[in-house]
């Protein structure tokens, strides 16, 4: 049995592995580094056009949620694309679900930030 690690190491660890992640995300996923793009745009205008917390985190937490679930996404697409080459239905299945919720990500973006915007403007 492998020792596990616990406390500082195991944050240490936990720390090193996602940012190694990230990494991975950013050298090999076009729509990551598309959406980091967007993002960076994004961050300074949530504060521009929030006027307060809670708006700010709507903002961010929805611009955020795009970046999880693209790289939730990308890590469905990495596991089918490791167990073979060979078409399969759930194979394919895996990933068109995979998009799907990427694509529901960027719609809650999306509405969140519309309704904001109109708010702020014509409200």
């Amino acid at each position: 049995m492998k020792p596990r690690h616990t406390g500082w190491r195991h944050l240490v660890n936990s720390t090193r592995y996602s940012f190694k992640g990230l990494g991975a995300a950013y050298r090999h996923e076009t729509a990551f580094r598309q959406e980091l793009v967007l993002f960076a745009v994004l961050l300074p205008l949530a504060f521009w056009l929030g006027q307060t917390p809670v708006e700010w985190a709507l903002l961010l937490g929805s611009a955020l949620l795009m970046l999880v679930v693209e790289l939730l996404n990308s890590a469905i697409e990495s596991v089918v694309d490791r167990i073979g080459p060979e078409h399969h239905e759930l194979s394919g299945q895996a990933k068109d679900l995979g998009s799907a919720a990427v694509m529901l990500a960027l719609v809650i973006l999306g509405v969140v930030w519309g309704l904001l915007a109109w708010q702020r403007f014509f409200g």
